[in-house]
């Protein structure tokens, strides 16, 4: 079966990915490749050597795999120029809740300047028509209320990492409407800006820190009972391939209707695959075929929000996408893949992975 479920938009088109060597932009960049786009990666070194980067191989695949800070605006230019990127998708970020107390002001660099550096960047290099700035469900003011957040709805948070967040959109507003103005589109631009945000993405090949699902693996793989920060906790849990079949799906219409689509969009789950911390845990650890959970909760930890859930029907009514996976079906892939990566051909895996996910 095929996986291109965006009749061909993709083949021959050259794509930019910053934060190619992380975990979403791993996944990204091996169905980009595989859908025949041309595909520049922009990023710093990947986290660990075990990373889905790493493993797959995919930089070796690319048109081009590149180091560079994000947030260093000439070198971002120069690149932008070098490559005639058509269409961008900017991942890079400093994306840790936890971190971002220990490194608050990288945090703001990378995630709040860094995003600005490749808005210029976009700005300055006449190829790009789409760009599709990735941030986080983190971006809104969460009250943690049982309603999910629609995309106009206040932006804010808390910590560090997700106030950099909101500040991201507030910035992304800002370039739009200064320079990306939808109203001036053909007269005085040729770029299409939009936003996304997703929910807590989940998937083979992360090793992040302060994370479930590879704080789970790493125990497992060394036979210890996994500690559960915040069991209680509520997420909006999905896997990698729902949201990264939304960004590609927006692009295309970006590209097709460019003042129709540039705004923002959220790309969560159904709410039934809204669940604690705990369930994701034992859901893995069922699917995984052993491992036991401990309560390791700590009162005195710093804040992480609770409750934080993503109302989707704008995507489903106006773009025509829904979540594919219930979090049954979420976990047993996610499952698969650690349980085979040690033995299988990694790159082979997730387009295996990627084709169950466009099948259902």
């Amino acid at each position: 079966m095929s996986i291109d479920i965006f009749n061909n938009f993709y083949k021959g088109k050259r794509v930019l990915v910053t934060g190619h060597t992380g975990f979403k932009g791993s996944w990204l960049s091996i169905w980009l490749h595989e859908l025949g786009a041309e595909v520049v990666g922009v990023s710093q070194d990947p986290f660990t050597n075990r990373d889905n980067y790493v493993l797959s191989g995919i930089g070796n695949k690319m048109m081009a795999d590149l180091r560079s800070d994000i947030c260093d605006g000439q070198k971002m230019k120069e690149i932008f120029q070098k490559y005639q990127p058509e269409i961008v998708f900017h991942l890079a970020a400093q994306p840790l809740v936890r971190y971002s107390y220990e490194q608050p002001v990288e945090t703001y660099e990378a995630n709040v300047m860094g995003t600005i550096h490749v808005m210029e960047a976009i700005r300055a290099t006449k190829s790009v028509k789409v760009g599709v700035m990735i941030t986080t469900d983190k971006c809104y003011d969460n009250k943690e209320q049982m309603l999910g957040y629609k995309e106009d709805d206040p932006f804010g948070g808390y910590d560090p990492y997700s106030s950099s967040k909101g500040a991201c959109e507030i910035a992304i507003q800002s370039w739009r409407r200064s320079f990306f103005n939808p109203e001036e589109y053909g007269k005085k631009h040729h770029v299409s800006l939009a936003s996304v945000r997703a929910g807590n993405v989940i998937g083979g090949g992360d090793w992040a820190l302060d994370r479930i699902i590879p704080d789970c693996i790493k125990a497992l793989e060394q036979n210890k009972v996994i500690d559960i920060r915040s069991p209680k906790a509520i997420r909006p849990w999905e896997h990698v391939l729902e949201p990264l079949s939304g960004y590609m799906l927006l692009a295309k219409k970006q590209w097709e209707q460019p003042t129709e689509y540039c705004e923002g969009w959220n790309f969560g789950p159904e709410s039934e695959s809204v669940s604690t911390v705990w369930d994701v845990a034992t859901e893995l650890v069922k699917n995984y075929g052993k491992g036991e959970l401990k309560d390791s909760s700590d009162p005195n930890a710093v804040h992480e929000a609770k409750l934080l859930m993503l109302d989707i029907t704008k995507a489903k009514t106006k773009l025509g996408w829904k979540p594919r996976m219930n979090m049954q079906q979420c976990m047993a892939l996610v499952a698969d893949w650690y349980k085979r990566y040690r033995s299988d051909d990694v790159y082979q895996l997730c387009v295996e992975e990627i084709t169950k996910f466009v099948s259902l």
